[in-house]
């Protein structure tokens, strides 16, 4: 007796999910695997020059770090035509050079307020 019930699954509808299932576990294992390859390509390393001096004699502190930070767009364009100019100094003090520079960087680009100056509705 041959009965054509909903419940009946075709040995071609099995064997089509398979190889399709397959394919997007291996594109989403790859995916993976660069995504983890990428940002272990971006940790930063340790900085040897911490601490040491600069030409004149001092590293570079929480101050300079803040200007560096402000004008970190200009220095940038600056550094993409010559090798003299560099956009971080490597010669500073650590964390509070660290400190500096992203606080300076934050009030150019307009710090975490800069966002709500859209356009505001009445």
């Amino acid at each position: 007796m041959s009965s054509t019930h909903g419940n009946d699954v075709s040995p071609r509808t099995r064997s089509e999910g398979g190889p399709d299932r397959g394919r997007r576990r291996l594109v989403l294992a790859l995916a993976l695997v660069g995504a983890a390859l990428v940002l272990a390509a971006c940790a930063p390393g340790p900085n040897p020059d911490v601490g040491t001096p600069t030409a004149d004699g001092s590293p570079a502190g929480f101050w300079l770090g803040l200007w560096q930070g402000i004008i970190v767009p200009v220095t940038f364009v600056i550094s993409l035509f010559t090798d003299t100019v560099n956009i971080y100094e490597v010669h500073n003090n650590g964390n509070w050079y660290d400190f500096g520079f992203v606080l300076g960087l934050g009030l150019f680009v307009g710090g975490p307020f800069g966002a709500s100056r859209g356009r505001r509705h009445s």
